[in-house]
């Protein structure tokens, strides 16, 4: 920055003029990349030499001008030199008052520019003009940088907003524009509603207080809630095409090693195969040696033959043994020979077969390459069909949480119902048995007493256990109602247990019943025996004998029922035992059910809370955004008084000059 600010001293020295004391007090404070100049009004010639600058200035990336009052010429001249700027990327040009020639030259900004993203033209008049605004609509539709447009309060009219709607069919960068506060209409904001469909990048579109009418907003709200959600989808694809790649890049990687592994091995392959070929050819020579040696040896011995005439008969003995002797090496080098052939025969077969094998080894790795994309492409389906899954368990599980508590409380309250009813029952049993012990171990004497209250307990019995038969049909019925189709197979189990328990207490009591028609015939017996033995006191001795073997029958028969009862009651301890258990089991699976909805809950209150926090954040944010229009409605009425007492002070001077010319022109001189 030290090094700008000394450029321009010098260029406004050149031009005739001094520096300004702001301008230079701003560039000596200001942070590196950020050019601030706000509310500084900015004369002609700081105008001329910021843009002899900004062109080689290679470190600003931000540059403000609201509210400098820039002239025509001063606002054409900064944004020429703006044009051939590549760094800068954030340009705000608020309160300027830039009309047709600003217009202009903002056009040619846009047309030549490339690194622009953010441009602020909030409260001027480029929008009075319609040619000059239709010039900086062309250069938005040749733009290819511009990402945010801010045109608040620009008297942008019907005309205009046309205008901008063909340069938004053709940009294909601008994702926001505010249009805030102008004159749009109904016509402008159709036409901006029906550029909307061909524009694929703009996701923000504000156009409130354009007295534009509710249908033609919500349509345009509706075309930007479309467009974000298609930026989203956009984001979201880019992020799995990035995720993909890398995949795939990694996948062809391995491939790449998987091949200069199989290059590898070849090569080592036919490294061998040389190898072995120079083996076979350096034995080859060896052998022609050996075949080079046994013809010189045969042409001596030639020599020697023609030498020696006069042994024949040895020298021929000895040739034949000689010749035998070739016959054996050129047939043994034939062999060789073949042999030689053959393995290299089998070398080169195998070299082909290795050939093949790696060959068919990278067709299957080129299969299991398209395979795998395959899969990709798979998981990616499975993916999306897992997301709407997962969207629906989660309602389920909602919708399930409330049903599992309900159902959760109602097995707790029969749980408790049978825990008491299988308690009593157990006490009554264990009550009914110490009786019935006592009552055997009494005298044989009050033997009839004890039948007769043995029958009245057993009826008694019988009423507690018709009564309880009662309550269980009743609990049943009731339970019948309150049933859920998740335990419909526990109940039918529980019926069939139930009913079989009560056929087996009816025979019980049928049993109980014979046993008391018995007794109450063995006292009708034992009355008539006693008053036989009164009469006859000759046989008391074979009766007594008679009714103490009846006893003993008795007795063996209580003993046996005795048994059948604990052997009942046990049975029916271990099925009220399994039953519990059961019950215990189902207690626990509820108890897992209730901390999944205990954690779901917490996530929807985490959920909740956080929404809340949203809304706050929005209502707070809409207050903060309600305070700044009224403010600005309040400065924007007093521009208005402003105007309307400045152009009433104009209307009185001009009326006050044309009423006093004509009467100074006919006045007659003094």
């Amino acid at each position: 920055m030290e090094e700008f600010r000394r450029s321009y001293s010098r260029l406004c020295r050149e031009s005739g003029a001094e520096p300004q004391e702001a301008v230079l007090q701003q560039l000596h404070q200001l942070p590196r990349g950020r050019l601030d100049l706000a509310t500084q009004s900015l004369t002609v010639q700081t105008c001329r030499a910021l843009g002899k600058l900004l062109p080689r200035e290679t470190l600003c990336t931000e540059l403000v001008l609201s509210d400098c009052m820039l002239s025509e010429e001063g606002a054409t001249l900064l944004l020429r030199g703006l044009c051939a700027n590549t760094v800068l990327r954030f340009l705000d040009l608020k309160g300027n008052n830039l009309r047709a020639a600003g217009a202009e030259a903002l056009g040619k900004l846009l047309q030549q520019n490339k690194s622009i993203q953010s441009l602020t033209l909030e409260w001027n008049s480029l929008g009075t003009w319609d040619d000059a605004f239709a010039t900086f609509c062309g250069g938005l539709a040749a733009n290819g940088a511009l990402q945010w447009l801010d045109l608040r309060n620009n008297q942008i009219s019907h005309k205009g907003a046309e205008e901008l709607a063909l340069a938004l069919k053709g940009n294909t960068t601008l994702q926001q524009l505010d249009l805030r506060w102008n004159n749009v209409g109904l016509l402008g904001g159709r036409a901006l509603m029906n550029c909307l469909p061909s524009n694929r990048t703009l996701w923000r579109l504000d156009l409130a207080g354009n007295n534009i009418p509710g249908d033609v907003l919500r349509a345009v709200e509706q075309a930007m809630g479309h467009s974000q959600d298609r930026l989203t989808t956009f984001q979201e694809n880019q992020a799995r095409t990035h995720i993909l790649s890398k995949e795939v890049q990694h996948l062809r990687e391995e491939k790449s090693k998987q091949f200069l592994d199989l290059m590898e091995t070849i090569d080592k392959q036919r490294e061998e195969m040389a190898k072995s070929s120079r083996a076979s050819a350096a034995r080859v020579g060896q052998l022609q040696e050996a075949l080079n040696e046994r013809h010189s040896i045969i042409n001596a011995l030639k020599a020697k033959l023609q030498m020696t005439e006069a042994a024949l008969a040895l020298s021929e003995q000895k040739a034949q043994d000689l010749g035998e002797l070739l016959a054996t090496a050129e047939q043994q080098q034939l062999s060789l020979s073949q042999r030689q052939a053959k393995e290299l025969k089998l070398e080169q077969q195998e070299a082909a077969e290795r050939e093949s094998k790696l060959l068919r080894d990278l067709s299957a790795a080129n299969e299991k390459n398209l395979l795998l994309q395959n899969q990709v492409d798979e998981l990616e389906r499975k993916f999306r069909c897992q997301q709407e899954q997962l969207f629906q368990t989660r309602q389920e599980m909602t919708s399930m949480s409330a049903e599992l508590k309900m159902r959760a409380i109602q097995a707790e309250e029969r749980l408790d119902m049978e825990k008491r009813r299988c308690r009593q029952s157990l006490e009554d049993s264990e009550s009914l048995r110490i009786k019935e012990v006592e009552h055997m171990t009494r005298h044989l004497e009050e033997s009839e007493k004890a039948m007769q209250e043995r029958v009245q307990r057993l009826e008694a019995a019988r009423l507690s256990l018709e009564e309880e038969l009662s309550r269980v049909k009743a609990a049943a019925l009731s339970e019948r109602g309150q049933a859920e189709e998740e335990l419909i197979k526990a109940k039918s189990q529980a019926r069939l247990e139930e009913q079989q328990r009560l056929a087996h207490l009816e025979d019980k009591l049928r049993l109980l019943a014979q046993a008391r028609d018995e007794a109450q015939g063995a006292c009708l017996q034992q009355k008539e025996v006693v008053a036989e033995a009164q009469t006859r006191v000759s046989q008391l001795g074979l009766q007594v004998e008679g009714l103490r073997r009846r006893l003993e029958e008795l007795q063996q028969e209580l003993s046996l029922k005795d048994q059948e009862r604990v052997a009942e009651v046990s049975r029916v301890r271990v099925e009220l035992q399994e039953q519990n258990g059961r019950l215990q089991a189902e207690l626990a699976a509820q108890e897992g059910l209730r901390e999944k909805a205990a954690a779901l809950e917490r996530q929807l209150k985490v959920m909740a809370s956080d929404h809340r926090e949203a809304l706050l954040d929005r209502e707070s944010e809409n207050a903060s955004l309600r305070e700044k229009l009224r403010l600005r409605e309040a400065e924007i009425a007093r521009i208005r008084d402003e105007e309307a007492q400045r152009a009433s002070f104009l209307q009185n001077a001009v009326l006050a000059y044309v009423q006093a010319s004509p009467v100074r022109t006919l006045s007659p001189p003094k």
